[in-house]
């Protein structure tokens, strides 16, 4: 029976570290802020960057417009890249110098439509 009552002392302990203490963070609580924001869950965020993709962006290889939810994108020095497809993807991943940045070339026309 003692053996019992010392796991409950010890699980209301950990339970109340988690939840009011440091894990507080983890289990998304977060010290009480939405106390000091009134509850308001539109200023919940506004601590925190967040980013919302374009509907639509140009992909840098071929220079078709491409729909960002259906698109193969790729990070490249902390920007976000869209792709039509999966070879224009690898061409920018193997040179991203070529399409991106001072020294590039822009968009590659090519003759044969390679993809869809």
């Amino acid at each position: 029976m003692s053996e019992l009552l010392y796991f409950l002392i010890w699980a209301a302990v950990i339970f109340v570290m988690l939840r009011f203490g440091c894990g507080a963070h983890v289990m998304g609580y977060g010290h009480g802020k939405a106390e000091r924001d009134g509850g308001n869950p539109q200023s919940r965020g506004a601590g925190t960057l967040r980013w919302i993709p374009p509907a639509e962006d140009v992909d840098p290889v071929c220079g078709k417009t491409v729909s960002t939810a259906a698109a193969k994108p790729s990070v490249h020095e902390g920007s976000v890249y869209y792709f039509c497809s999966r070879d224009c993807r690898e061409m920018f991943e193997a040179a991203p110098e070529q399409y991106v940045g001072p020294a590039a070339q822009g968009p590659q026309l090519r003759l044969e439509n390679s993809h869809g």
